[in-house]
This record gives structure tokens, C-alpha cells and sequence, in this order.
């Protein structure tokens, strides 16, 4: 198991670029559909607490998911996994890049990248949308959160801290009959 957990971190950590947020449908492909370790709603609270933590979100998110299913050894197997392509891929890039960085194929194919690393990062968007938006209450603070986060210079760990706390009020207020 823990090198099977090695294995699908760094599965996803070759295939991730762009970040922590292009590694969502990634990780969601891998993990939750692939291999069943964990549900999307898991998913979605580790990235969610991986993203207010310091740190790198992919390790923090394979740490999370390693340790439930193996414990502290799970965890390290994971971060490592996570983390053992992209070493080798800055290596080999910094070593050669310096002398290729001006040509125009090169800086289009990076140009190239940038797209696809938008496209994933909006697949992720509308594929963890729904079972995080279930009713009026999580609308309204999707859509307040997404326009605080794009107008004004809050930071983005402080919108987390606030959406759950908001989270908590909103689920007290709306299941106040229901004993929750």
C-alpha cells in the first residue's frame, strides 16, 4: 500500500502543472475515481484546509490522504510521491532551459501551458462545484466569497477562515429546528 501510495502521488505530481489548483481534477481523477481512497467531499475538505495551511497545497493535500490510509507512513509516501517528479523536472529544466529560453517555440509552448493550466484549473471549478454548493445558503457564499476574492486584496487564507465560520453560523441558523 505504501507504494502504491507512492506511486499515484507521483502519477499526479508528473502529470500537475501549474499549482496547487491545476492539480484538483488530477488528483480527483486519481484518487477518488481511480482508486476509491477517498470521497470528493474528503477531497474537498483536505484541499480546503491544505489551502489555509503554510506550505505547498499538493503536499499538504497528498499528507492528508497518505495518512488516511497509512498512517504517518502513508503520509510521508505521499508527500514524497507528490513531490519526487517535479524535483527531477526543475532539475533537468534548470539545467537546460537557460540556453533554449530564447527561442520562440520554447516561449510559445509555455504560452501553450498556461492555457491548459486554466482549462484544469476551470474543470475543477465545475466538477467540485456541486457537491460543494447544496443549497441557497452555500450559493450565497460561494458567490461572495468568489467576489471578495476577485474585487478587493483580501487574503485568501483570511476567506477561508470567514467562509468557515460563516459556515458554522449559517449551519446553526438554518438547522436550528432540526437539533443540528
Amino acid at each position: 500500500m505504501l507504494w502504491q501510495l507512492y506511486l499515484s502521488f507521483a502519477k499526479v505530481g508528473a502529470l500537475t502543472f501549474g499549482g496547487g489548483y491545476a492539480m484538483l481534477p488530477i488528483l480527483q481523477r486519481e484518487i477518488v475515481d481511480n482508486k476509491g481512497w477517498i470521497t470528493t467531499e474528503e477531497a474537498l475538505d483536505y484541499y480546503s484546509v491544505s489551502q489555509c495551511l503554510p506550505g505547498i497545497i499538493a503536499v499538504n493535500t497528498s499528507l492528508f490522504i497518505g495518512h488516511k490510509m497509512k498512517g504517518k507512513a502513508g503520509g510521508i509516501c505521499a508527500a514524497l510521491g507528490i513531490v519526487t517528479p517535479s524535483l527531477v523536472i526543475i532539475m533537468v529544466i534548470a539545467a537546460f532551459l537557460q540556453n533554449f529560453i530564447h527561442y520562440p517555440i520554447v516561449q510559445n509552448a509555455f504560452y501553450g501551458v498556461r492555457i491548459v493550466v486554466c482549462a484544469l484549473i476551470l474543470s475543477a471549478i465545475v466538477k467540485l462545484f456541486r457537491p460543494a454548493v447544496k443549497d441557497g445558503f452555500t450559493a450565497f457564499l460561494y458567490l461572495l466569497t468568489l467576489f471578495l476574492g476577485l474585487f478587493t486584496s483580501i487574503p485568501t487564507w483570511l476567506l477561508v477562515v470567514l467562509a468557515v465560520l460563516a459556515g458554522i453560523v449559517g449551519s446553526r441558523v438554518l438547522h436550528k429546528g432540526d437539533g443540528a
